[in-house]
Parts: structure tokens; sequence; C-alpha cells
């Protein structure tokens, strides 16, 4: 399937209460944080909330950045697939990502001389809640943008 696994997606607009969501994994081939932020994209723009209106152009444009920002870390950091699971609940988009590598992240000391290594203080910055916990197997990092 040209790199993902597998992907589910229900995009009507649902029944109040009800939960919007899409879920791939990645296996790390080229080209895949590409298609992992085109998915954001894609399925954002294509999300109808509960009161009827769409995502809001500025909140798209962060989920791919803080996409592109996690999958680039597990992709980097961890051995095996990837997983991301794209949520529209409530009053927010919540992005996770799964690895296999229990190792939690941990951001950088401030360092305006370095260069790269700041993803994490990328997707701190624009997000409204961030979490990192093991799980059984690797570790899940949650990153909520409020709508």
């Amino acid at each position: 399937m040209n790199g993902e696994a597998r992907t589910a997606r229900r995009q009507q607009a649902p029944p109040a209460g009800a939960l919007v969501e899409a879920t791939v994994a990645l296996d790390g081939e080229d080209g895949c944080i590409a298609r992992a932020r085109g998915l954001t994209g894609d399925f954002l723009t294509g999300v109808r909330r509960r009161d009827g209106r769409s995502v809001p152009a500025r909140i798209v444009d962060l989920a791919r950045l803080v996409v592109s920002e996690l999958v680039t870390n597990a992709l980097r950091h961890a051995p095996g697939p990837v997983l991301l699971r794209l949520r529209v609940a409530g009053p927010a988009v919540e992005i996770v990502v799964w690895d296999s590598d229990p190792a939690l992240p941990r951001p950088c000391d401030p360092d305006p001389a370095r260069v790269g290594r700041h993803g994490l203080e990328i997707v701190k910055a624009v997000a409204d809640e961030f979490d990192a916990m093991r799980e059984a197997v690797g570790k899940r990092v949650v990153a909520r943008l409020r709508l």
C-alpha cells in the first residue's frame, strides 16, 4: 500500500459526541513523512465538526507541522513501524504518534547556535497540550491543538 499498512477514515459529519478519526501505519520508507503530512491535511480539510464548521486552515497547518516533527522523531529514534492517529474530538485536534522505543522524548537545552534537533521545542510551542507516555510496547506521544 505504498508504505502505508492500513488507513481507516470517517469524514462525514459525526453525530453529537462522536469522534472523527484517521489512523495510518507508516513503515519509514522514503516519502513516509510527506505522506503523513498529506494525510493530515486531507483528513482535517475533509472533517466537518459537530457544529458543521470546518477545521480552520491555521489549525490544519499547525497539525501538519506537528505531525511532520513527531513522525520524523519516531522514525529517527525507533526501530520498526510508526502509528499515526488523528482525531477531532470536541474542541481539539488530537495527534497521536506511537513507536516501538520506550524512551520518552527529551527536549534539548535551549541553544540558539544549535542546528537541528528543535522538533520537540516546535511541537511544545504550538500545541496546547503535549504528553508522552510509555506503553506496554514502546511509547505514545500526544499533542492537542484547540480548534
